[in-house]
């Protein structure tokens, strides 16, 4: 599913870059430090925008601003699990889960204690990815990926009555649940919406006929680039948060013609990290294209799609992966994204925040994440 990371810098540039970040402030019982900072250089940061923290390796930020207006982010840990670099991201063995929090864009920010450990999850065999969460009526839910003792993808939810935990998991995976990159959406009539998928490592391909097969050739994409792509899968939430209350649904992906995107198009063509918002009354699904490490996003008029394709939003990133979360705070709107600054390897990444533009017409303005490249 990974594949080596792109054009690292020079570790003059790292050093300057991490010579730049703000310090966070971690809880008491906060994970050991494990991505120190380098030393001082007068050398300009080619990167737009800095590490939330250096303490801990973090990616796939998924970010909420919950009723306190407070700014809480939910990434995976990433760490050196020793497992060689292959194309289903093997060396993505993340088994925990920290959340960071902050007042604003920009302040201090806080490494909260292990939320939840894959030793809690009685199902969970290895790799615990991308994580999302939600909010309802007093309750946090905490979703979540990760292989079962069959090594087959599953997603777990986990509740707390605080936004950082600690979460107590469900004892089984949310039933008929598969893949990766869970991405759960409040509507503003207070449903909620699920959004799972990921190729390649991800195993959403291996689902094609509705069972899971098994063997290395389908290790990638479905082998006809003519065909379309393969469709991330969505359902509304039930009451209790837990379990998908009706059918899974695949999310249609439309070219300017209104025909799908097809599995050739890799500039384009879903890949993982789903991500739903709304704004002015207009459904964004956005989207990674993985290989090509574009974020993407399309668009439509209800939370089921179909959503008809618009562009970038931002351009490669340094590192193979790209994954993001998009959220609005005091008027403005922000994109979560990662990156390898901090370490220069693919497995080892940090989140950071930027600023995002919108245009008059709703379209979003194209963010370069290396412009002093």
């Amino acid at each position: 599913m990974k594949r080596p990371a792109l054009n690292f810098v020079s570790a003059i540039a790292i050093a300057a870059a991490l010579a730049a970040c703000a310090p966070a402030a971690p809880a008491d019982d906060a994970a050991a430090p494990e991505a120190a900072p380098a030393e001082e250089s007068a050398e300009a940061s080619p990167y737009l925008s800095e590490p939330l923290v250096t303490e801990i390796f973090t990616a796939d930020p998924s970010a909420h601003v919950w009723e306190d207006g407070r700014i809480y982010i939910y990434p995976s840990h990433d760490y050196e699990a020793g497992i060689p670099e292959d194309d289903l991201g093997s060396h993505f063995g993340m088994r925990d889960y920290h959340v960071l929090s902050m007042d604003e864009v920009g302040g201090e920010v806080t490494i909260h204690p292990v939320a939840l450990d894959q030793d809690d999850v009685p199902w969970v065999g290895r790799q615990m990815w991308a994580p999302d969460a939600a909010y309802k009526d007093g309750t946090y839910y905490l979703y979540f990926p990760a292989k079962d003792k069959d090594d087959i993808f599953r997603i777990g939810v986990a509740t707390s009555d605080s936004p950082v935990g600690p979460f107590t998991p469900q004892a089984e995976p949310m039933e008929g649940s598969y893949s990766i990159d869970p991405a759960v959406f409040q509507d503003d009539d207070g449903s909620y919406y699920i959004y799972v998928g990921g190729i390649w490592g991800g195993q959403l391909q291996r689902w094609a006929t509705g069972e899971f097969i098994a063997g290395p050739e389908l290790n990638g994409d479905l082998g006809d680039d003519t065909a379309p792509a393969i469709a991330p899968y969505m359902a509304k939430l039930s009451e209790d948060m837990l379990q998908m209350a009706e059918p899974k649904r695949d999310v249609m992906i439309l070219d300017e013609t209104g025909n799908p995107l097809l599995a050739g198009d890799h500039d384009r063509r879903f890949f993982e990290a789903p991500w739903v918002f709304k704004k002015d009354g207009v459904y964004y699904f956005t989207y990674s294209t993985g290989d090509t490490h574009f974020l993407q996003y399309a668009t439509g008029d209800n939370p089921y799609g179909p959503f008809t394709y618009q562009g970038k939003i931002m351009d490669p990133v340094e590192g193979w992966t790209t994954h993001h979360s998009i959220f609005e705070k005091d008027g403005k709107w922000y994109l979560a994204y990662h990156d390898v600054q901090l370490s220069g390897q693919t497995h080892l990444r940090n989140a950071k925040i930027t600023e995002l533009t919108f245009n008059e017409d709703g379209s979003i303005v194209t963010i370069d994440p290396m412009p002093g490249k």
